[in-house]
């Protein structure tokens, strides 16, 4: 597959990153000259000097053989003129764009992105994905991680292994036998920040991040025996009101509508216009980082502080001293990918990753064909697929044993009229089954090709 990438930075070069490694031919743009440079010394791809929604850049990077153009460059405006270029002069067949200005993506202009206007086939706010997941880990408290799968019939979730974990040191392959009423399938482990895919002789161990699949209705029976029982937050204080903060308040506001809010804000304009938007929530006026206001906000009686400003350090202050004060659970916003491991020894299990979201939700609309979705684990070691099994697959009517999937590709769970079916060695896949598979990144286009005989992307 040809790909063209605009824009550089940290998603634009995730992107570019992922699929290169999968063999597909991707050039990406950018118009400065050291990210350029920096593009051809770390990654296996070809690159352009040049603005993206310039129609000779464009074609100096391939456009008129290219399968599909993701815009993700800082500027919407930008990403949405190299859409109508590659779609006006170079039918480009796939378009993805980045979009944050919530004005461009107001349904009462909807009709501006019809085939007619201007062609972008998806798009996605950064904002928008950031607001959805911390919504989900606030609707199942305990988790560092939440996705739906299969239609919401079952569910990828990530935990810590604390001090409490009942499982802790205990083999895998004994969890079968001590719980044997739960329909959970352990995916993927996280040990001071090395991802890996563990054995049935493998043990949890504590401060673990642990990412597994349970059918939706055993989810809190799940939790439980990781240790977390904790029950969902009813009074959270929200501190940053910029794009990220306002596409939360929404999201809660629409779908938790028993969660209290309160949002702290240090601009005074913006603190206005949020007072003025959000009659009925309490916004502070404050620096997040002074305790009195930490006071004035009761954060020893809050259940859950997100803090979403656009400074790293100063989220994860805050909920350091949220912690201290009192606060339950804390969910920092961290941009930069070296505070990962950080995080988690300062006992800040949950936190987002904008750019693991954003770069997730574009990677879900680059398969297709019997790929149904696609979500990211453990910032790109691996990925969950939710593939469709036709009768041109060669593991039709095979047993899962017999199938010869590579080492780090688990079939995790099978949904076959309705029912999510966790398999054995022995389960044969038949047609038309909803099979969820784990796989490392350097064998997705494996799979894609075991699942189907004809590749089939677009």
């Amino acid at each position: 597959m040809r790909v063209i990438v605009c824009g550089a930075g940290q998603v634009g070069f995730s992107i570019a990153s992922y699929l290169s490694r999968e063999n597909n031919d991707v050039t990406i743009i950018d118009s400065d000259p050291e990210t350029i440079a920096d593009v051809n010394t770390h990654l296996d791809v070809n690159s352009v000097l040049g603005s993206a929604s310039n129609p000779e850049v464009l074609s100096n990077a391939g456009a008129s053989d290219a399968d599909m153009i993701i815009a993700v460059t800082n500027t919407d405006e930008v990403n949405m003129v190299a859409c109508q270029v590659a779609h006006s002069l170079f039918n480009v067949p796939k378009k993805v764009a980045r979009i944050r200005q919530t004005d461009f993506r107001n349904t009462k202009w909807s009709n501006l992105f019809s085939r007619a206007h201007m062609p972008i086939d998806v798009i996605v706010s950064p904002e928008a994905e950031v607001a959805k997941s911390v919504a989900m880990r606030l609707a199942v408290p305990g988790t560092t991680n939440v996705v739906p799968l299969a239609g919401k019939k079952a569910y990828l979730c990530g935990v810590i292994c604390e001090e409490n974990c009942p499982v802790i040191n205990t083999p895998l392959k004994q969890l079968s036998t001590l719980f044997p009423d739960v329909k959970v399938k352990i995916l993927t482990i996280i040990r001071h920040g090395k991802p890996f895919i563990p054995s049935p002789d493998d043990q949890m161990l504590m401060w673990d991040e642990v990412f597994f699949l349970v059918e939706e209705s055993q989810i809190q029976r799940s939790l439980s025996i990781f240790g977390h029982e904790e029950h969902k937050a009813r009074n959270v204080v929200i501190v940053g009101g910029g794009k990220i903060g306002q596409a939360l308040l929404d999201e809660i506001l629409e779908n938790q509508s028993d969660v209290q809010l309160k949002i702290i804000e240090s601009s005074s304009e913006t603190a206005l216009a949020l007072s003025e938007k959000y009659e009925d929530i309490l916004v502070l006026e404050a620096d997040g980082l002074d305790s009195q206001v930490m006071d004035e906000a009761n954060i020893s009686q809050v259940e859950t502080l997100i803090a979403v400003t656009n400074n790293d350090e100063a989220n994860i202050l805050m909920s350091m001293m949220a912690l201290q004060e009192g606060c339950e659970r804390v969910i920092p916003l961290v941009n930069k990918a070296g505070y990962n491991t950080l995080t988690g020894s300062l006992g800040l299990g949950s936190v987002i990753s904008p750019r693991s979201i954003t770069v997730s939700s574009i990677m879900r609309h680059v398969r297709r064909g019997r790929v149904k979705a696609v979500h990211d684990v453990a910032n790109h070691f691996a990925e969950v697929l939710e593939m469709e099994v036709s009768q041109s697959s060669s593991i039709l009517n095979t047993p899962i044993q017999d199938a010869k999937f590579p080492h780090g590709v688990i079939v995790a769970a099978i949904v076959r009229d309705e029912e999510v079916l966790i398999p054995k060695g022995e389960t044969i896949m038949r047609a038309d089954d909803l099979a969820i598979i784990l796989s490392i990144a350097d064998h997705v286009g494996m799979v894609e090709k075991m699942f189907s005989a004809q590749v089939d992307l677009f």
